[in-house]
């Protein structure tokens, strides 16, 4: 086969390659030019054992070149089992033969190895043996490996059009909302264009850098800190072979997990249901043939379209759901508005401490963890001043920078109880560089939400975790006050304020 493939290529002076699967079966016949070929669109190929493709390349090299760069790339991004360059010689005939294949490990920064350069006709193992001993030691090291299978373990990726400070501020709070979703997070990439790549966001040569940062440390998924249309997803998956998600949905998952009431079960549901209707692909040839039996003769509905209806449907159904839950709601705002309890609504980024804030105030001990969005459902308890009044503290769930619109009119039903609030109290992270920007963000939403006319005191929190206590107080100067949420001492002159605030708002 060697000396028919070097004869055909020296005749036309051109690169010839056979991906040959595993059966021995030829995929493809492959004519490039004198210097590459171009391997197809392997898409409908998938993997062999998770890792290799089960293809493997034979080509031949006109030039005198061992195996060059692109080879390499090619090796890498399509998991092939081995690449074989076969050196033409003057004559047509095959000299030595060329072979690299990919390893498990990362050995000075490679990933791939090298077999002894041999005459094709003097090759003593079979192609299959040598592959079948690759594929040994990839499974050993998966055994030995104590990665959990389970766990995602992402690449990061943001391109962003914002000044650098920005643009890194931004990742920084992508890679806390991956470990808030338990995503082992490998490494981030940051990349500043002018304009992003319609089709790959990325540029190729840029993609291909992740996908070879992707094999070395063994990640399954990227995360994108831009919203990603299916156009975009299709594409980068087809490129890189790897799961790909946005940061919405990776919001939309945390909120998945982390709703426990029926009303954030009800909200998420819809938010996710809201993001995926227009995602609906056309193209997923499973999703185009036409119903069949009685009813549905003729034209019929694709499926597509029943599964668009039935999202429709859903959407409906959880919208009457959400009001009718919403007017329970209203009817214990009521009860407590007979009973003339003022109401003070916790407001602010997430992660601020509002939770913490709520427990020490309260001796609650609802869920307060470092992570975003720890607290999703709103929770009430009493709160009695020094001078025994008596008010409602709410916590509500904490807002972020370009939070999903389908977030925010998902949990509008949520947010309507802080219309309700004689007093929002804003809770500030001031243990933050960037907690001015946070602030804008809250401020941004409450006039979104029409609450910028309510009674706003500003807490800047988490002061106990502040090198320079003195500093803080400096920058805040009169615009709150400075506490810790960790040191009830710290809060009475926000007792004493808040309570002061309410009795002119109920005067």
């Amino acid at each position: 086969m060697a000396r028919t493939l070097c004869q055909i290529s020296s005749e036309l002076n051109r690169q010839i390659g056979l991906l040959i699967h595993r059966s021995g079966k030829v995929e493809a016949l492959i004519v490039g030019s004198y210097n590459q070929i171009m391997i197809p669109q392997l898409g409908h190929i998938r993997s062999s054992g998770g890792r290799l493709r089960g293809l493997r390349l034979v080509h031949t090299h006109l030039a005198g070149e061992k195996i060059s760069d692109e080879d390499l790339m090619d090796l890498l991004f399509l998991r092939l089992d081995l690449l074989s360059a076969i050196h033409v010689a003057a004559d047509g005939l095959p000299e030595k033969m060329h072979t690299a294949h990919l390893v498990p490990g990362v050995t000075e920064g490679k990933n791939w190895d090298y077999l002894n350069p041999v005459h094709p006709a003097n090759q003593i193992d079979s192609a299959e043996e040598i592959i079948a001993a690759i594929e040994r030691e990839f499974s050993q090291s998966r055994r030995v490996s104590k990665v959990d299978q389970k766990k995602d373990r992402a690449i990061l990726v943001s391109v962003s059009t914002e000044p650098r400070l920005q643009a890194q501020e931004s990742l920084i709070e992508l890679v806390e909302l991956s470990r808030s979703d338990s995503v082992e997070v490998l490494d981030t990439v940051l990349q500043r264009r002018n304009k992003v790549n319609p089709r790959l966001i990325l540029g190729k040569g840029k993609l291909a850098d992740i996908m070879i940062r992707a094999l070395q440390l063994d990640a399954n998924l990227l995360i994108f800190n831009q919203e990603l249309n299916p156009s975009q997803i299709r594409s980068i998956t087809d490129f890189t072979d790897l799961r790909v998600i946005d940061r919405t949905q990776l919001i939309l998952d945390i909120f998945a997990h982390r709703a426990m009431s029926r009303e954030g079960k009800l909200q998420v549901e819809m938010a996710q249901l809201k993001y995926m209707l227009p995602r609906l692909s056309s193209r997923d040839d499973a999703l185009s043939r036409l119903t069949g039996g009685i009813g549905a003769r003729g034209p019929g509905e694709t499926k597509l379209e029943i599964d668009r209806r039935r999202i429709n449907d859903r959407l409906a159904r959880l919208s009457k759901e959400l009001k009718q839950v919403s007017k329970e709601r209203y009817r214990r705002r009521a009860k407590r508005r007979r009973k003339d309890l003022p109401v003070l609504s916790l407001v602010g980024y997430t992660n601020a401490g509002k939770s913490t804030l709520l427990n020490t105030l309260t001796h609650s001990n609802i869920v307060a963890e470092d992570k975003l969005f720890a607290t999703l459902d709103p929770t009430s308890r009493r709160l009695r001043f020094p001078t025994d009044m008596e008010v409602i503290l709410t916590d509500t769930v904490g807002f972020i920078r370009h939070l999903p619109a389908e977030l925010v009119q998902a949990f509008m039903a949520t947010l309507e109880e802080l219309q309700e609030a004689d007093l929002l109290v804003h809770v500030v992270d001031v243990s933050n560089p960037n907690f001015r920007q946070q602030m804008s963000v809250v401020d941004k939403l409450l006039q979104e939400l029409d609450l910028g006319d309510l009674p706003i005191l500003k807490l800047f929190n988490k002061v106990d975790l502040v090198e320079d206590r003195q500093q803080v107080l400096q920058m805040v100067g009169d615009e709150g006050i400075v506490v810790s949420a960790m040191e009830r001492e710290s809060l009475k002159d926000f007792l004493l304020q808040a309570e002061a605030l309410i009795g002119k708002s109920m005067a």
